[in-house]
């Protein structure tokens, strides 16, 4: 055998070793297969605490691009407005993916607002104590004219929170060397007001408020095992 057979032989080994190594180390079981159920409808409750829907509010859509590349990403999806007391009103946006392995998945508000006209005038993260715990949290402000629009979202992996993409990547792969597919959320909080201070006071009382409305065995799905 030449040599330069010998080389190719070994070129064909090589690349059959790899297609093995890729395929044994491809996850097979889904996350959610070991957890409750996940029905956004109904796990995100209508009222709670001081806040209930607010059925004269139109949700905002999304504009059709974005709607189809959520559709394309995430399994179930659900806009709500609601209102307290004392008229102040929150936007409610989730989107829950039952195969979230891949880092193209998670489609965060710093790319979707943009795409639809909005300009990001700061960001930073920070972190809300929901029930006597931490939440970590990414902070935007949108505006669109004159609508400038305070937001607050994370992004749960399984049942870890992550803010960045390395953070997702990460844990990405602590479930794929496990030979498992997580499921994942994206939550986002907004509000109207030119006061983004007083825009996350209101959003940590959200949350907080609707924390304690969802089952605690659903919790870890929204906000994390950290915060649970």
């Amino acid at each position: 055998m030449t040599a330069q057979r010998v080389k190719a032989l070994l070129v064909l080994m090589l690349a059959l070793i790899t297609v093995a190594g890729a395929q044994a180390w491809r996850p097979t079981r889904h996350l959610s297969d070991t957890r409750p159920k996940v029905e956004l409808e109904t796990m995100f409750p209508k009222s709670f605490g001081d806040w209930v829907v607010d059925t004269r509010m139109p949700v905002q859509l999304v504009s059709p691009d974005t709607q189809a590349m959520l559709n394309k990403l995430y399994n179930q999806t659900l806009s709500r407005t609601y209102v307290n007391a004392s008229g102040d009103r929150i936007m409610l946006s989730v989107a829950y993916g039952g195969d979230q392995s891949d880092g193209t998945r998670a489609h965060n508000p710093e790319v979707c607002y943009p795409a639809q006209g909005f300009q990001i005038n700061s960001k930073q993260s920070a972190v809300f104590s929901i029930n006597n715990q931490p939440l970590r949290v990414r902070q935007l402000v949108a505006q669109q004219g004159g609508r400038i629009e305070p937001i607050s979202y994370w992004i749960t992996i399984g049942d870890q929170v992550t803010l960045t993409g390395t953070e997702l990547k990460l844990v990405q792969l602590s479930y794929s060397t496990r030979g498992v597919i997580p499921d994942g959320m994206l939550v986002r909080i907004s509000s109207i007001d030119s006061n983004a201070a007083k825009a996350y006071l209101l959003h940590q009382d959200f949350i907080a408020q609707m924390a304690r409305g969802v089952r605690s065995d659903l919790l870890p799905h929204v906000i994390g095992k950290s915060a649970v």
